[in-house]
This record gives C-alpha cells, structure tokens and sequence, in this order.
C-alpha cells in the first residue's frame, strides 16, 4: 500500500477515511478539493489543477482523496496500486452532507480550502450525490471490480466495513516487523 486512491460519492466520509489512514500508515494525504479550489472556495484554472493533479501522480507514496475531474479520476485510478471506493447508500450521503453542513458553522470541513462557502459548497454536494448516484456509481462499481485482479481493492458498502477495514489496516502494520 504506497499509492492509494480513495474515491466514492460526496458526503461519504473520503476525508475523515483518509485523514485517518493517513494516521495509521504514515503515507501523506492529498486532498482534491484542497488543489481544485482556492481559499475561499474559487476553482483553480484547469491546467493548474492538472499540473498540481499530475505532480502528485509521479510521487511514490500517497493517499488522494476525492474525484478531481472526470480526466483525472481514473488516470489516478490507474495509477494507484490500492483502491478504496467508499460506496455507501445514497440517503447516508445526503444526511452526511446535511450533517457536515450543520457542523461547519462550528468547525470547518475536514479537507475544504480554507473560507469556502459552507452553503455553496453543501448545494453543490446535494448536486454531486444525485449526479455521481446515477452516473459515477455503476462506472465506479464495474471499474474495481475488474480491477480486483491486478490491484488491491477495498469496496466499503456501509460505515461499520469502513470501520472494519480501519482496524485490520491498523491490526497488519502493528503485526509487521520493524
């Protein structure tokens, strides 16, 4: 596990995944929105991103968080010899979203620019659920699971297996050697 790509639909809890494997691993984390939008919650010029996006691919060790841009996405999936794709139901995105809303006027979300707007941003992830739910998600689906024979692929299909699969990342490293 030195390239890993986490990926799923918005409000599903990628950052938080992320940020916490990041934790146990040791291996830095990237966060899309945190290159794809400026403080305050304006988009990058496209070739910026890219070339930032394009940067990160070369490194030898990373954990990228979030979709990007459809061109990106999977290069970066391609790329990555570990998928985590966080596929939870869609009501549990839409009340997660709803819930980071809420939470945001106390602390900012996990992995937004700095000052991005908390109610744009949530309108545009209500848009992002519906979209990625009927577009993305049968792609996403059929992508790891023909990836599964020349990758390391994790499919987490409600909180408790990413929970699971959190304490069994945690579980190996404690049992490898020094």
């Amino acid at each position: 596990m030195k390239r890993v790509a986490v990926f799923g639909n918005a409000g599903g809890g990628k950052s938080t995944l992320s940020n916490r494997l990041g934790a146990i691993t040791g291996l830095p984390v990237y966060a899309l929105d945190q290159l794809k939008y400026r403080r305050g919650g304006g988009e990058v010029p496209d070739d910026e991103y890219r070339a930032a996006h394009d940067r990160l691919l070369r490194e030898n060790r990373w954990i990228i968080d979030g979709f990007g841009s459809m061109d990106t996405l999977w290069e970066r999936l391609e790329m990555a010899d570990t998928l985590i794709y966080i596929d939870l139901p869609v009501l549990l995105h839409v009340w997660w979203a709803t819930k980071r809303f809420l939470m945001g006027f106390q602390v900012p979300p996990t992995n937004w620019p700095e000052n991005s707007p908390l109610l744009r941003g949530t309108i545009n992830s209500y848009l992002a659920v519906w979209l990625c739910h009927t577009k993305l998600t049968p792609r996403y689906r059929e992508y790891v699971h023909t990836a599964r024979n020349r990758k390391s692929v994790h499919h987490l299909r409600s909180p408790d297996q990413v929970e699971a699969f959190c304490r069994s990342i945690e579980g190996n490293l404690s049992r490898q050697p020094l």
